[in-house]
């Protein structure tokens, strides 16, 4: 039976994230599944949305293990849930952001993030701390362009993108580019060969699919989160979310 990965979306904006864009990942591989969060954010685009999609996403990653899944992917740059979900369950849990950074300072010896709001440029310094690349991080570039009005105008956000992509290179002294939002899946060929165009052999991480195969690769080698580091949480009473179980792993 082929691997199933689950994808967990974080938001609760219907047809944000389309089935056949994640099963063309696995091509025929390995079986992509995916679910999104009942409450919570219409979006994320700073702390507060963050922290308010939490006990959804927790929840989304507790039942993928019990739905038999081999591992999750969280869909968000922000990584709501990474560590906390990796608590909870003994499948891998990987967080987009941080599987780009550290595959985007192996490619490059500085890598910078295109996002959608210059108000996220501090999330994602903060993150390139806690994941130890933070010297490796050469700049966060915005687009100005919201996460749910991505697609509304692809030519214009392929166009921004290509924008700060060569700004990064060329002002920045950026090596490697890294989406900075998982609602820009599928541009990074577009991306690619614009900054060929121009003379500039730049690798672009589109997250997801990085994150997603470095998924399935994990599982396929029984690799998965210590508990030594990820302990699993003590059981508690916990009100309002349905008394969630989570398996004991010793």
């Amino acid at each position: 039976m082929p691997h199933n990965i689950r994808v967990v979306t974080p938001i609760t904006s219907k047809g944000f994230r389309k089935s056949e864009d994640l099963e063309a990942i696995g091509k025929n591989v390995f079986t992509v599944s995916h679910s999104e969060i009942d409450i919570g954010p219409g979006s994320i685009e700073c702390e507060y949305d963050e922290a308010m999609s939490l006990p959804g996403t927790i929840l989304k990653i507790i039942d993928a293990e019990k739905e038999g899944c081999d591992a999750v992917v969280i869909d968000c740059m922000g990584d709501p849930g990474l560590h906390s979900g990796r608590e909870c369950v003994s499948i891998p849990v990987l967080g987009p952001c941080e599987t780009a950074m550290h595959y985007a300072s192996m490619l490059g010896h500085k890598f910078s993030v295109l996002t959608v709001l210059e108000r996220i440029r501090p999330m994602f310094e903060n993150q390139a701390k806690i994941y130890g690349v933070s010297e490796k991080l050469a700049s966060v570039k915005s687009v100005d362009i919201p996460v749910l009005e991505l697609e509304d105008d692809l030519d214009r956000t392929v166009n921004e993108l290509t924008k700060q992509a060569i700004e990064a290179v060329e002002k920045d002294k950026s090596d490697v580019m890294i989406f900075g939002c998982t609602g820009m899946l599928g541009c990074a060929e577009s991306i690619e060969k614009n900054l060929k165009s121009k003379g500039y052999h730049i690798p672009v991480i589109d997250p997801v699919p990085l994150a997603v195969n470095s998924a399935y690769i994990l599982s396929k080698l029984k690799l998965t989160q210590s508990k030594h580091c990820y302990a699993t949480p003590p059981e508690k009473g916990m009100v309002g979310y349905g008394e969630p179980k989570i398996r004991a792993v010793k």
